[in-house]
């Protein structure tokens, strides 16, 4: 994978290396699903957001001018989340009322992508 175009185009920059390892795992459950539905199983990703968890605190007190946070804010969460609500959104997709789930992606973040995709500038 080292020498992939869109692996060596990256560079040094850990952002740019971390969406795309994301979209990776996307594409990789996506691809795997009808191989996996045949077995009698399913497969999907969770995407969480920013989670209260001692990784998260660490990242917001880095954060000098409060970027994380102020995201969260503005995209109507004002809060993280919280571990107990990642464990629930598997429990759904592991349970039998998800069962019709397969080779997707849960984004369990509070609206935050939502927010970030139709409210934040892109460079250029």
């Amino acid at each position: 994978m080292l020498g992939l175009k869109a692996v060596t185009a990256l560079g040094d920059d850990p952002t740019a290396a971390y969406i795309l390892a994301k979209r990776a795992n996307h594409v990789r459950v996506q691809a795997a699903a009808l191989a996996w539905n045949r077995l009698g199983a399913r497969v999907n990703t969770v995407s969480p957001g920013v989670i209260a968890t001692a990784m998260a605190k660490a990242e917001a007190d880095a954060d000098a001018d409060g970027h994380m946070l102020k995201m969260l804010d503005a995209c109507g969460a004002g809060r993280p989340g919280t571990p107990g609500e990642i464990a629930d959104a598997v429990a759904f997709l592991t349970g039998p009322e998800a069962r019709y789930i397969n080779g997707t992606d849960l984004l369990v973040d509070g609206g935050q992508a939502a927010w970030m995709r139709r409210h934040m500038r892109r460079p250029g």
